[in-house]
Parts: C-alpha cells; sequence; structure tokens
C-alpha cells in the first residue's frame, strides 16, 4: 500500500484548499482512509476518516463545517477540502490507511503518505 498526498501549499487566510491523497496497492472499497494534521509542537490529530463500513465521519473539533472528506473511487483517491483557513491550520497533512473502520486513532493506522505542508499568512 502507498500513499500519496499533494495539494497543500501557502495560502491567505480566509481562502481554501483541497488536499489530495492518491492510494495504490489497495483498493478505497478494501480500506479505511484517514486524514491528519500534525501543527508545530504539537502531536498527530485525526480530522476525517472514509470507509466503506463507515462513510464519511469528521471527528471532533473538525465538524463544524470546515472539513469536508471525499473519495473518488475511479480515481482511487481521497480529498479534504479545508475552507475558510486560519493561521491555526498551519500543519503538515497525513493521509493514512488502515482495515475496513474508520477511527481517528493514529497509532492504529499501518500505512502513510509523506505529508503535505499547509501554511497559512495572516
Amino acid at each position: 500500500v502507498q500513499l500519496q498526498a499533494s495539494g497543500g501549499g501557502l495560502v491567505q487566510a480566509g481562502g481554501s484548499l483541497r488536499l489530495s491523497c492518491a492510494a495504490s496497492g489497495v483498493s478505497l472499497h478494501d480500506t479505511a482512509i484517514g486524514w491528519f494534521r500534525q501543527r508545530p509542537g504539537m502531536e498527530r490529530d485525526g480530522i476525517a476518516c472514509v470507509s466503506d463500513e463507515d462513510g464519511t465521519i469528521v471527528y471532533g473539533n473538525y465538524k463544524w463545517g470546515r472539513f469536508t472528506i471525499s473519495r473518488d473511487i475511479a480515481k482511487n483517491m481521497v480529498s479534504l477540502q479545508i475552507d475558510k483557513l486560519s493561521p491555526a491550520d498551519t500543519a503538515i497533512y497525513f493521509c493514512a490507511s488502515q482495515g475496513l473502520y474508520c477511527n481517528q486513532y493514529r497509532q492504529t493506522y499501518e500505512h502513510w503518505g509523506q505529508g503535505t505542508l499547509v501554511t497559512v499568512s495572516s
């Protein structure tokens, strides 16, 4: 299984980004794909997940409408849309895969992409 995250960059506060996670070696029907982020000096935090078993889930404080996860089965790709970006969203964003079921705990995810850096300027 290989995952490749892309779509990060420098964006002004208030803008939007769409991050992509391209999966190879596994079908999206056979695995859960989660998005995480790691802000400077902080632990890696689960944002959202998608799987056949659970549909789409957005976790905790990320539920308040700015984060949307989706997947394109034909392209074997999972996306994370982030709207109304603020400097607090500056982080490395990772996608990861595990089993069939979603959860927000990074320790359970087996395969990780390399991460994509999002920097939000004020």
